[in-house]
């Protein structure tokens, strides 16, 4: 459906430590780095992260990571608080978005809302 997300943020390297943390728990990696931009994702980089200096706006959205069940989503919650996070919702059942969903929520060092996300079944 999409090609990349993309997040401006006021330093790079604060925020490549934060994603570098919450994609290896859920088994993505590091596919792109530059001085300006950096970059994660699976079998391409979909998520990217360029310097823009300025902090990020309130409300700006969020974006919704897919982990391939509750652990997943449990280890990938908590090493983002351990790499700069705050926390936005622990993880736990989200029955009102479908009787699978397990989500946690986080803010990343920017102020930008991620989502950790496991569905299964109904």
């Amino acid at each position: 459906m999409f090609d990349h997300i993309g997040f401006e943020v006021a330093d790079l390297a604060r925020a490549a430590r934060f994603y570098d943390a919450v994609f290896h728990a859920i088994g993505a990696r590091r596919m792109f780095e530059s001085e300006h931009a950096v970059a994660w994702g699976v079998n391409d980089p979909q998520l990217w992260v360029v310097v823009r200096g300025l902090p990020a706006a309130p409300g700006y959205g969020h974006v919704a990571l897919r982990a391939s069940g509750r652990v997943a989503v449990d280890e990938a919650h908590a090493a983002g608080l351990a790499h700069g996070g705050r926390d936005e919702g622990a993880p736990g059942p989200r029955p009102r978005y479908g009787s699978g969903c397990y989500a946690g929520y986080l803010r990343d060092p920017d102020g930008l809302r991620v989502e950790l996300v496991s569905r299964s079944g109904g």
